[in-house]
């Protein structure tokens, strides 16, 4: 990178060292310092979208929903889907990909899953079959464009390839329905999306999913306005404003012992059961409406009341903790966003880890790699049994092992799965004559508390946080909310603290609130920045403050170099239309690019870009005109690049000042 010179420096005096010396980064110094986001409304401007349409991407099951601007308080849900499993509601389809072995699209959701179950065993192994894949993009820290996944068969595709695939899907199959009740011609620029994202997730992660549905797509990156990232946790929030009480269960309101109500007189999920069977039969028309100011159920709440919303998804837990506005109903967000791979896949993983240890680890990786489709069956097998476990239950699940697993075994190990069970010593699950396992309750209890006792505790931990004191409500979402056993676990440790809430359709409510967030993305007025953020810059050299190693002389000037000019910490209050400002100048004329390291930390400690824990993420880039003709070659030009860290992703503009022209400004997280 090109230094920059230092502001109010004459241009005889020589310019920034280029390079700190032990260190490949150049160092830039700011010409006008600005040490917190200063307050400059942004003008938002007003474009002709007609018709919102969100895409909630999930760990386990996607969907999509939409709604008119002309008809903001009513949503749309997506057509129903072919297949699915036995009492389970198929408003979403399980997030399946399969690609043929030529590594074109064949199918999603349903249809890939029943396809890639009917292919011969030894012909599955040559076609790429990808489910839960989401989880991937969370836990690889080194997320670039050329990062690669790896299908059931063991086969390899870049990432983004199998992401843009997915929604690339949904856009069709979106604009189809959305085309279908449209009354005039509808353009595609005319059509905002919005695609969900975990609120853990970093800036790297944000801006694939981004670039994902640019390959896809669904807009242009020359209009990068037409597609909206929004946070999970917060768009339940933004849902859950509007609830009235009919909508909700309300934990609270039922005191639980042991599983039962306190009289006995049914068990603890039926009140929910019947909920849900409520919302099943609603759901013919695909249609909801939803309140055009706050619900009552806020009505309780007065300006300052806080509540927290815990998304309990298939990959990860997140939890955000917001504060409603009155009267305006806005949003402003009082922690940063927190949670962690705490979802319902941890319960899968503790099956296959029970699975390794009764018929052993090498076995199941065996079975994995040469009947990938009959270890896709298993899964969906357990998935569909999973869902009835509650606390109450008396009697064992049943789930039924494939034939090819069976027999599979018997070749591979030389005995039946029945003697292997028996010499596992695990006690707790049993063979049936039918060819099933059968997990006690026991069994159950030990393949959900782990992620569950996760949850708890990272509720627990954040409950302590002095700017979360005074939670009144606790609004438990998300398709692992569902489940009674977590139901159970987080009412029986924070029931007396708060109210627990769970709204009825609480598998779409993060789809609805992404429609009602892309309506209005205004409503969040405030946010808690998660990291800290800067870059690299020269100081002048202070003897006594400045640590000597870090000393450098350049044409008879002491430099301090790596110093990090902070841009905003973390877990800084940073409303909406807030921005930072920084002016950079080119080193040389004729230079025609800046490029701008940017450095992150976890800690608003750091003072140093060498300070423990503190990582290059990103880069930001102008590219600059060139300069006006006339101009003389000694006159420096000023940069001034305009920051957002308001929105749910961090966004950069920038001017020529000289000429007022904008440039032309990229932040990237992925090419680290």
């Amino acid at each position: 990178m090109d230094n920059l010179q230092i502001p109010g420096e004459s241009s005889s005096v020589p310019p920034s060292p280029s390079c700190s010396p032990s260190r490949n980064d150049c160092g830039i110094a700011p010409l006008t310092p600005s040490p917190s986001p200063g307050p400059a409304p942004r003008p938002r401007a007003a474009r002709p979208f007609s018709v919102v349409v969100a895409i909630d991407f999930g760990t386990t099951s996607s969907g999509y929903a939409f709604s008119f601007t002309q008809d903001p308080e009513t949503i749309h849900m997506m057509r129903r889907w072919e297949g699915g499993d036995p009492g389970v509601a198929n408003q979403k389809s399980p997030t399946c990909l399969l690609l043929t072995p030529e590594l074109r699209f064949h199918s999603f959701g349903f249809a890939a899953r029943d396809s890639y179950h009917d292919l011969d065993p030894e012909e599955a192994r040559h076609w790429l079959y990808f489910d839960k894949f989401k989880m991937k993009i969370h836990s690889i820290s080194d997320l670039t464009m050329e990062t690669e996944l790896e299908a059931v068969s063991g086969r390899r595709v870049r990432a983004i390839e199998v992401f843009a695939h997915a929604l690339r899907f949904f856009r069709e199959h979106a604009l189809k329905e959305v085309k279908d009740q449209s009354s005039s011609v509808l353009q595609e620029n005319e059509v905002r999306w919005v695609i969900t994202v975990p609120a853990v997730w970093r800036q790297p992660a944000k801006q694939f999913m981004r670039e994902a549905a640019y390959l896809a797509g669904l807009v242009s990156p020359e209009s990068p306005d037409q597609l909206l990232i929004a946070l999970e946790p917060e768009a339940a929030s933004i849902y859950c404003r509007k609830l009235r009480m009919h909508q909700v269960i309300d934990l609270s309101a039922r005191p639980i012992a042991n599983g039962t109500d306190v009289d006995g007189s049914r068990l603890f999920d039926s009140g929910f059961r019947q909920a849900r069977e409520q919302l099943r039969k609603a759901r013919h028309s695909r249609t909801f409406l939803v309140e055009s100011g706050t619900g009552e159920l806020w009505s309780e709440m007065q300006t300052g009341d806080r509540y927290m919303v815990v998304d309990c998804g298939g990959g990860t837990v997140d939890l955000t903790v917001h504060q409603i506005e009155q009267p305006q109903g806005t949003l402003k967000e009082l922690y940063k966003a927190s949670g962690g791979p705490y979802g319902a896949v941890g319960v899968d993983l503790a099956f296959e880890a029970m699975l390794c240890h009764i018929f052993g680890a090498d076995f199941i990786e065996s079975f994995k790699a040469k009947r990938p489709a009959a270890w896709v069956d298993l899964s969906i097998a357990f998935e569909a049994r999973k869902r009835t476990a509650a606390p109450g239950r008396a009697n064992a699940i049943n789930i039924s092992l494939p034939f090819s697993f069976i027999d599979f075994y018997k070749r591979h190990c030389g005995q039946s799965v029945e003697t292997a069970l028996r010499r596992s010593n695990m006690n707790i699950v049993k063979w049936s004559s039918q060819g099933m396992l059968r997990l006690t309750p026991e069994a159950m209890n030990e393949l959900f508390q782990p992620t569950i006792n996760n949850i708890v505790k990272h509720i627990e931990e954040l409950m302590k946080k002095q700017e979360v004191q005074g939670v009144r409500f606790l609004f438990l979402v998300g398709g692992f909310a569902e489940s009674p056993m977590l139901q159970q676990a987080v009412q029986g440790a924070l029931g007396r603290s708060c109210r627990i809430i769970i709204p009825q359709d609480v598998g779409l409510t993060i789809l609805k609130g992404a429609v009602l967030f892309g309506l209005d993305p205004t409503v969040v007025r405030v946010r808690r920045c998660p990291l800290t953020y800067g870059v690299g810059v020269l100081n002048r050299f202070v003897a006594g403050r400045h640590p000597r190693d870090k000393l450098l002389v350049k044409e008879g000037r002491e430099w301090c170099t790596d110093i990090l000019d902070r841009f905003v910490a973390a877990d800084q209050s940073v409303a909406l239309g807030e921005v930072v400002r920084r002016s950079y100048t080119p080193a040389r004329p004729g230079q025609r690019k800046i490029i701008i390291n940017i450095y992150c930390s976890a800690t608003d400690d750091v003072v140093y870009i060498t300070d423990p824990g503190v990582r290059k993420c990103g880069a930001i880039t102008l590219d600059l005109p060139e300069a006006p003709v006339g101009t003389p070659a000694t006159e420096r030009r000023e940069i001034r690049a305009t920051m957002q860290f308001g929105d749910t992703e961090i966004k950069v503009t920038a001017v020529d000042v000289a000429t007022n022209r904008s440039v032309r400004a990229a932040i990237d997280f992925l090419s680290n």
